[in-house]
Parts: C-alpha cells; sequence; structure tokens
C-alpha cells in the first residue's frame, strides 16, 4: 500500500469514512474489550500508561511553583489532566497504532463491517477509561488532600478533558504514519511530548515566557485544554482573579476556539499520514 488512504473492499477510503454519523457503540464497545484485554496482557504498557504520568508529576513538583491567583497544588494537580493527555492518551496510543498496524490487525479489521472511525476509536478505549479514571482520582484526591475547591464549571472542565482527549487521539493516529516500529515510538512521541510539557504551561507558566514566545505557546494543542481544566476547575488560568460560572464562559472563548483549530488539524493530519499496511 503505497498511499495511506485507499479504498477497500468497493467502500471507500478513510477521507470519505471519519464521520461518526455511521458510528456503533456496540462494535466500538467490542473492539475497546478487545484491546483492553491485550493493554492488560501487556505488563510494560499497563505499567507505563498507569506510573508514567503519575511519577513525572512527581518529579515536576519538585520544582513547581504557583502561578498567580492559583497556588502550587492548584497548578500541580491541573497539570496532571496535561500529563494523562500526553502519555496515557497520546503515547500508550501511537504504540497501539503501530502494533496493531504492524500486526496487521487493522488491515483484517478494515475488511469486516467496523467503519474506520470505529476500529480507530475502539482501539483507543482502554486509553480513555484509564484518562477517564486518573482525572476522577485527580480530582477526588486534590479536593480532599490539598483542599483545593468543587470545579467552578463543571461543564468547561469536562468539555475540556473530552475535547483533549480527541485532539490527542488524533494526534496519536497522525504520529502513529511516521513510526515504523513500536520501539521507535519513543522518538517520534518526542516532539509532541517536550513541545508540550515545555511549552503548554504543564511545567510553569507562560507569564514568565516573552510575550511573543507565551502567544506562540498558546497555539499548541494542549494549552487550550489546560486553560479550560484552570477555568473550569478553578476559575481562573493564573493572570487574573477567578471568575464565576459565567464568567468562565465568556474566558472559555478564546481557548475553546484554538481546541476546534487543532480537532480540524487532526482530522487532517490522520487523512494524509495515517497508514492501515504495514510500513515493511
Amino acid at each position: 500500500m503505497t498511499a495511506p488512504v485507499q479504498a477497500r473492499s468497493g467502500r471507500t477510503g478513510m477521507a470519505g469514512r471519519l464521520g461518526l454519523g455511521g458510528v456503533s457503540p456496540r462494535r466500538i464497545s467490542a473492539l475497546g474489550r478487545a484491546e483492553m484485554i491485550l493493554l492488560l496482557r501487556n505488563k510494560t504498557a499497563a505499567t507505563t500508561a498507569l506510573l508514567l504520568p503519575l511519577g513525572t508529576v512527581a518529579l515536576f513538583s519538585t520544582f513547581l511553583e504557583g502561578d498567580g491567583h492559583v497556588s502550587a497544588g492548584a497548578f500541580l494537580a491541573t497539570s496532571m489532566f496535561g500529563f494523562v493527555l500526553l502519555y496515557v492518551v497520546y503515547y500508550n496510543l501511537v504504540t497501539t497504532y503501530v502494533a496493531r498496524r504492524e500486526e496487521r490487525v487493522l488491515k483484517r479489521l478494515r475488511t469486516g463491517v467496523a467503519t474506520d472511525a470505529e476500529i480507530l476509536i475502539g482501539a483507543a478505549v482502554p486509553a480513555l477509561a484509564l484518562a477517564l479514571t486518573q482525572t476522577v482520582l485527580t480530582v477526588v484526591a486534590a479536593m480532599v488532600l490539598i483542599d483545593l475547591p468543587v470545579p467552578v464549571n463543571l461543564p468547561v472542565l469536562l468539555l475540556a478533558m473530552l475535547a483533549g482527549c480527541a485532539i490527542f487521539v488524533l494526534l496519536a493516529a497522525a504520529s502513529s504514519g511516521f513510526t515504523r516500529t513500536v520501539e521507535t515510538a519513543q522518538i517520534t512521541t518526542l516532539p509532541v511530548l517536550v513541545v508540550s510539557m515545555i511549552g503548554s504551561g504543564v511545567a510553569g507558566s507562560l507569564d514568565s515566557m516573552p510575550d511573543t514566545l507565551a502567544t506562540v505557546c498558546r497555539m499548541l494543542p494542549l494549552t487550550p485544554v489546560l486553560d479550560l481544566v484552570r477555568l473550569g476547575w478553578l476559575g481562573t488560568t493564573g493572570a487574573e482573579a477567578p471568575r464565576d460560572f459565567v464568567g468562565v464562559l465568556s474566558e472559555a472563548r478564546q481557548p475553546a476556539v484554538i481546541i476546534l483549530l487543532w480537532l480540524a488539524i487532526g482530522v487532517s493530519a490522520i487523512r494524509r499520514w495515517f497508514r492501515w499496511d504495514t510500513r515493511h
């Protein structure tokens, strides 16, 4: 297969089959259960997905500082969402898509009734379930252990995490097209991981950067997600005093627009670079 996208068995290629209109929850659930079994059997992958975000947070917690109206504890707790998206969703899914592609699982699935969208979403179900679990645990632990408040605007917080998961599922699928083997995923994922950790407000405030650099960093895929997480939970990104439920909605408009842009970029990237056949 010389191109990432081609027609199959009389059905259109990915470019015409990524819509959600024909998605079957039953087929996605079946694919997700199979992927979860494979993940739990792979001790290395399961351990990485569960413990790497926590270990990274523990490392960064030694030098993280508060940001204006956000305490160090609140900054760390909300940063955890970023680590979950980067490691549990993005990195884990790059290796998953590459492994299934090289095992020809993706190619076999495409000969069945499942649509391309169902195959991609089904493979992502375990990572998304782990991300949701760690998100809930983070919120509960932060409220109990460091006395963080109940989220100011829970719908914004939930939408931020859902949008973040969608963005990094799309980026993972696109990145898998550049990744020859599971082992090389450690290299091909580095640009997204490093740039996001340094430039998206995960490890430090963007306000400490020069204005031009901070403006560029606010356009990265993880930055608007973390902005919405902090707005939804704390009512502020740190630069201004906390807002109430309604005030958060007005502040959320700009990050929401950037998120929509990245969702469009992600869909376009999959259509251009995702591979169903092996690279050998």
